[in-house]
């Protein structure tokens, strides 16, 4: 059965998988399905370089209006890459081909990692997390916060699974940024740290900073002193 697709979309989850497929199927990270919680600014720019990429993604919003204007956000963005000959109109549409949405978490059974990206609510990311854990079939698949201050070892408690829990920090806007922190805890699992930083680099082409899981991590604990020392 199909599951929801913003109008523009409209290819059911076998067809996007093929064409995904073609692309990072073999990848040493194993990574061919990515799941993003949240289509706002970051969510859809980590969804738009992961589909750039070939990377089959979904992203849930929690309404359809949401996803609505997150498709919009996520077309205006490679607009502009055309516009600006950083990207060719083909390699726009495939992208948006490979992009699909929901309203359901348990859409993303299948996924092989998630990225959670919503507001910095605590509550709501450890509900996320708990869901998560509960839908997501593979042993194997990586759940990831894009959080820049919420310690990931609190949202890892919120699973059966903290091994497979780690932080993805992307840097706004993330198409641009280059930059991205790989936040593990003393309970992540090597190969999961591994695969999240192969598939960080070699397929969305990030550098990748590891950092602790401590309050603002590696970037923000340098810049939050700098900034405040500056007023």
């Amino acid at each position: 059965m199909c599951r929801w697709y913003v109008p523009d979309i409209r290819r059911c989850r076998p067809a996007l998988s093929e064409c995904a497929a073609s692309k990072t199927e073999g990848t040493m990270s194993g990574i061919s399905k990515l799941g993003v919680v949240g289509g706002g600014q970051m969510g859809a720019g980590i969804a738009e370089v992961a589909a750039k990429a070939g990377t089959d993604v979904m992203i849930m919003e929690a309404q359809p209006e949401f996803a609505e204007k997150s498709h919009d956000r996520l077309v205006r963005s490679l607009d502009r890459a055309v516009e600006r000959g950083k990207l060719e109109a083909p390699d726009r549409d495939a992208a948006l081909s490979r992009v699909g949405f929901t309203t359901d978490l348990a859409d993303f059974a299948d996924r092989d990692l998630v990225i959670e990206a919503v507001t910095e609510d605590e509550d709501l990311k450890l509900d996320i997390f708990k869901t998560l854990d509960a839908v997501v079939e593979s042993v194997d698949a990586i759940l990831a916060s894009n959080t820049s201050s919420i310690p990931i070892t609190r949202l890892a408690a919120a699973t059966e699974r903290p091994s497979h829990v780690v932080g993805m920090h992307f840097f706004n806007p993330v198409p641009v940024m280059a930059l991205m922190e790989l936040v593990t805890t003393v309970r992540s699992d090597e190969s999961v740290e591994s695969r999240a930083e192969t598939y960080a680099t070699e397929t969305l082409g990030k550098t990748v900073i590891r950092a602790k899981d401590r309050g603002g991590f590696v970037v923000n604990m340098l810049l939050v002193p700098y900034l405040l020392g500056g007023i």
